[in-house]
């Protein structure tokens, strides 16, 4: 966890502040489903302009720099002419560029190109443990009994949500890549997580997808990863055939410029940790999305998995407010 949000929740031992802790952790609970709930749109709205011809790297390039656009104004709002304050936060908006919307978006489609999907998402889902390893090394304190409990729930449960098969003959590689994707995960919850001063957390959301979009489209260009586009009309179940606008404007909006806001509120209230835990969640709401909007039906076993990755989560905020005041 941060330091700015350890000052939050654990600075004083007095119990008026346990009041504004638990109502600004609450709040950053709310922010964080909410993202996973955004982001979880992705999938079924992504899937029918890949089958249209897209490549998934142009059709993240085009997401980031749209979601960039999209919340300019309210960053420069927010920003009131004091630029000076974005360019002193340089090193901040290169990583969160870097590693935010680059690193976790091209490691895992990299890995999805040699692995099975279900294993490729295993692997990056297992940001939240690399998180709380990187505490117990950092303060030499081991994870709380509850943390260890939550973590493995969680685990057990992405692993019936996803239900990976193949998992005979792993191509190395391909697993190297998954495990770049968690880290990259991984460094986008202790990003958001970082004091930012007086730099808004919108205006670093938009330049970063900005960056982002930038070094994906560079990436593309050169041709490391295919960059390809489509604009002929794409089937949506349940809407037939639709505008490729349709798809992408609900990415962009949704998926996008308010998941990655949101993200970034919830994480910097919640800390990395707790905030990566909550962020399982989003498979959960990928299945339920795609079940509505894509007609797959979630199995039992699934279902099975999604309590256990809540209850998971449960653990982990019972461990987190033990932290506060009483």
């Amino acid at each position: 966890m941060s330091a700015g949000t350890r000052s939050i929740a654990g600075s004083s031992t007095g119990g008026p502040v346990a009041g504004p802790a638990v109502t600004h952790r609450a709040s950053g609970l709310l922010f964080a489903l909410a993202a996973a709930a955004a982001f979880g749109t992705s999938g079924p709205f992504i899937k029918p302009l890949l089958d249209a011809g897209w490549s998934p790297a142009a059709a993240v390039a085009v997401r980031a720099a749209a979601g960039g656009l999209v919340l300019l104004i309210p960053a420069l709002l927010a920003l009131r002419g004091r630029f000076r304050m974005l360019a002193a936060a340089w090193k901040l908006v290169l990583a969160y560029g870097l590693v935010a919307v680059i690193g976790a978006q091209v490691f895992y489609f990299a890995a999805i190109g040699r692995l099975p999907v279900g294993i490729a998402l295993l692997i990056e889902y297992t940001a939240p443990i690399l998180l709380v390893l990187l505490a117990w090394a950092r303060t030499r304190i081991p994870p709380a009994l509850l943390t260890i409990i939550g973590a493995v729930l969680s685990v057990a449960g992405l692993a019936l949500v996803i239900n990976p098969s193949g998992v005979d003959g792993l191509d190395l590689l391909g697993v190297v890549f998954a495990l770049l994707a968690a880290v990259c995960l991984a460094g986008y919850y202790l990003i958001s997580a970082l004091p930012m001063g007086d730099l808004p957390p919108v205006t670093l959301v938009s330049a970063g997808l900005v960056v982002g979009a930038v070094g994906l489209t560079v990436i593309g260009l050169t041709g490391v990863v295919p960059f390809t586009f489509s604009f002929d009309d794409v089937v949506m179940p349940g809407l037939g055939q639709v505008s490729w606008i349709v798809p992408m404007g609900v990415v962009v909006l949704v998926a996008t410029a308010f998941a990655y806001l949101a993200g970034i509120l919830g994480a910097m209230r919640l800390g990395s940790r707790v905030a990566s835990f909550v962020g399982l969640v989003e498979v959960l709401f990928a299945v339920l999305f795609a079940w509505l909007l894509l007609g797959e039906v979630p199995t039992l076993v699934q279902a099975a998995g999604g309590a256990l990755i809540v209850a998971g989560v449960v653990f982990v905020k019972l461990e987190r407010r033990a932290d506060l005041p009483a």
